[in-house]
């Protein structure tokens, strides 16, 4: 699978940064601009970024203009970065068509938490698409699940579980990613919660169950043999 894109935007080298270090560590690729202009430059050479990250305060160009201009152009995910927390700003970066709206100092986990929920809404499988992995087959949108042309019964988490790990098979998942990416980031539990779904989802599954490995002290990855 081809990595997503990301243009991170912010005059800040540090910040920058560190914000591509988290996300090179999650799998995207990512493209740095230090203003304005060289982000608006980046963005109409490389027409597959998938997200825009946007820092406020900026030289030659702030990124209200940058959004601005994005937004006449493009549908792309933008999420806005800044120091100052006024509700007016934020008013003004929704009516700009900005998706999300992050003030600084931010956990860096829960940037990445967020623009995964974003692209998980925004690249989300296609409605018509199946997803196939031996022998099991999901309807995402008719969420519905079948192994071996026999229906199975599912919890709306069971299925969400099942989705994510069939996109992400031969991917060795931590149990922090899958609380963010299948219970979102504003989700306080604890990895006990994806055990036990995770046991009740192998047992669903019979056999194919033994698809879905257990990687001791780190999470799971879904395999077929």
């Amino acid at each position: 699978m081809e990595k997503v894109k990301i243009l991170v935007v912010d005059d800040e080298g540090r910040m920058r940064k560190l914000v591509k270090d988290f996300l090179v560590r999650e799998g995207y690729t990512v493209l740095e601009a230090g203003d304005g202009l060289e982000a608006m430059d980046l963005f109409y050479e490389d027409k597959d970024i998938a997200l825009v990250i946007l820092d406020v305060m900026m030289p030659k160009m702030d990124g209200w203009q940058v959004c601005r201009e994005i937004r006449e152009r493009s549908k792309v995910p933008v999420i806005m970065l800044t120091a100052r927390s006024e509700e007016r700003d934020e008013l003004q970066g929704f009516e700009l068509g900005v998706d999300e709206y992050i003030s600084k100092p931010f956990s860096p986990k829960i940037l990445v938490a967020r623009v995964e929920a974003i692209l998980r809404r925004t690249l989300g499988t296609d409605k018509n698409e199946l997803l196939n992995a031996g022998g099991i087959v999901i309807d995402k949108a008719a969420h519905q699940v079948t192994i071996d042309g026999r229906p199975v019964e599912l919890s709306y988490k069971e299925f969400e579980l099942l989705s994510y790990f069939v996109e992400n098979q031969g991917l060795a998942l931590s149990r922090e990613k899958i609380l963010n990416s299948v219970w979102n980031y504003d989700y306080f539990g604890d990895a006990r919660t994806i055990d036990t779904h995770v046991k009740k989802l192998r047992s669903k599954l019979g056999d194919k169950g033994d698809y879905i490995k257990t990687i001791w002290g780190m999470g799971y990855k879904f395999e077929v043999e």
